[in-house]
């Protein structure tokens, strides 16, 4: 397949960059016992600092080649850590919240240019007619090409009420389009839902936030005071991107019984080595009430459908595997994107207004499986629409990405990649999701979405004839959670009846 659909790096105009890394605002200690510094290198990085300041064509600050050098040394070391400057951080902070001020677009880079991914349902960009696979040649008179993804993101983003004029070329218009887009604070909505038809739910949740455990209660309070006897739910995960860990636990514990094990972390330091369960203080920290507490116990056993896709990635997955590792619910769609590392967001001194972003563990299901470069496999493949979903194996994945993490629970596995197909394929199958009408989730026309309401009903389902891209090698006697017992012994003990390791300190400014 050529480059045209890989290899591009996910950002969020004002979201979390990458696939919204689930966060945790943690002060890190240094890894005690570290190796010295290695002289000569350290040598090498003064010299050439000097021969910069020395030699270079025109005067260079000392502040801006110090912060390229740790810009460019975190961004070397996987698709997810990054440095993060003043207002990078403070954007970051804001949209754990659910608001920003961008245009509301997910891009990436292509050729030169700036690649829309996705628009944000109900942003400006959605409003003005931006679609995903549109590439963005000019922002106001200056040309994209270039530029680097950095820096177009930070020309589109800006104040509120201020305009920016994008010239966008798309491949089925002749002429380049000019769109004059608005700057606006996003507030996106987390959760959504609604009674699709008597005794069935449906619950969206676009990203996770700091608000979305206690959005989702209201909504599932609001399902039983309509419906009494609610007979299914469906979860929809689709095209959710990830976001705050706590509201992976706390959608994972609404369904899950108490103090079941959500998902377990492991990295170099002993603080990476956590087992997150669905208790208060994991999902509403900071909190005074638990949000779950006014639940009906019925929502426990009520049957469930998760749908979800080559979009859902990260605390969407961690939902997803621990539902499917207990069985709670029917997983159903595509297979999910694969995003299995845990980001750690560490402020740096003096003034904490900068961070870091790095990557510090894996995620694993309650089960024991690795996330990472893999995803979630439905548990019934689903297209998603009646006539197939041709581009699927297309889409970008974690695997795709250029130095993503291996799994490493099974390092032999074929990790979940794009398929290849020769050009011409790859353009009729373009040319045939441009002719469809846009799916809008939850719609009358959510074909996965009929699918899952059959499932629920015991009707017959129609199977995707596509089989998941990878093959699972997962052995009969793995033994869930070994790395991160601390006697280091096997266990065969329920994932629920595991006591919780300590958990990080999170710091919140």
């Amino acid at each position: 397949m050529g480059s045209k659909l890989k290899n591009i790096g996910l950002i969020g105009l004002g979201m979390i960059a990458g696939v919204a890394a689930s966060m945790q605002l943690d002060a890190i200690a240094q890894k005690s016992g570290a190796e010295p510094l290695p002289l000569e290198e350290v040598r090498q990085l003064t010299d050439v600092f000097g021969m910069i300041k020395s030699n270079y064509v025109e005067p260079v600050e000392d502040k801006k080649l110090l912060t390229e050098a740790i810009s460019g040394m975190v961004a070397s070391l996987d698709p997810h850590s990054a440095y993060l400057d003043k207002k990078a951080f403070k954007e970051l902070r804001e949209s754990t919240m659910g608001k920003f001020v961008g245009l509301g677009i997910e891009v990436g880079m292509e050729d030169g240019y700036v690649k829309v991914i996705s628009p944000i349902e109900d942003s400006p960009a959605y409003r003005a007619g931006i679609k995903a696979g549109d590439l963005i040649t000019r922002l106001d008179t200056t040309p994209v090409k270039g530029l680097t993804l950095d820096e177009a993101v930070k020309k589109m983003r800006g104040e509120p009420n201020t305009k920016i004029t994008l010239t966008i070329a798309r491949k089925d218009e002749d002429r380049p389009i000019i769109v004059t887009i608005m700057r606006q604070e996003i507030r996106m909505q987390s959760v959504k839902s609604k009674v699709i038809e008597p005794g069935y739910a449906w619950l969206r949740v676009t990203q996770f936030q700091e608000p979305t455990v206690d959005d989702m209660a209201k909504k599932i309070l609001a399902f039983y005071a309509q419906e009494p006897n609610l007979k299914g739910i469906v979860l929809d995960l689709r095209n959710d991107p990830g976001g705050v860990l706590p509201g992976a636990i706390g959608v994972s514990g609404a369904f899950l019984p108490k103090d079941a094990v959500v998902v377990t972390t492991n990295g170099q330091l002993a603080s990476s080595k956590v087992i997150y369960a669905a208790k208060r203080d994991e999902y509403a920290q900071g909190s005074l009430t638990d949000p779950l507490a006014r639940l009906p116990d019925a929502i426990k056993k009520v049957p469930m459908v998760v749908l979800i896709n080559s979009g859902s990635a990260s605390a969407s997955e961690i939902v997803a595997g621990a539902l499917q590792d207990y069985k709670r619910a029917t997983i159903m769609g595509t297979q999910s994107f694969g995003k299995g590392s845990v980001q750690s967001v560490i402020p740096l001194p003096p003034d904490r207004q900068t961070a870091v972003k790095l990557t510090t563990a894996r995620y694993y299901t309650p089960n024991g499986r690795s996330i990472q470069a893999r995803g979630i496999v439905p548990d019934i493949m689903v297209d998603e629409y009646a006539d197939g979903d041709g581009l699927n194996g297309l889409r970008l994945r974690e695997a795709d990405l250029t130095k993503h993490l291996i799994n490493d629970k099974d390092k032999d596995a074929t990790e979940v990649k794009a398929t290849t197909v020769d050009e011409k394929e790859e353009e009729r199958l373009i040319a045939q999701e441009k002719k469809r009408k846009p799916l809008e989730f939850g719609s009358k026309d959510d074909f996965q979405l009929a699918q899952a309401l059959n499932h629920l009903k015991g009707l017959p389902v129609q199977v995707s004839k596509v089989k998941a891209e990878i093959r699972d090698t997962t052995s009969k006697d793995d033994k869930p959670l070994k790395d991160i017992r601390k006697d280091g012994k096997d266990s065969k003990t329920p994932p629920e009846k595991i006591e919780k390791a300590p958990a990080e300190k999170i710091e919140k400014k």
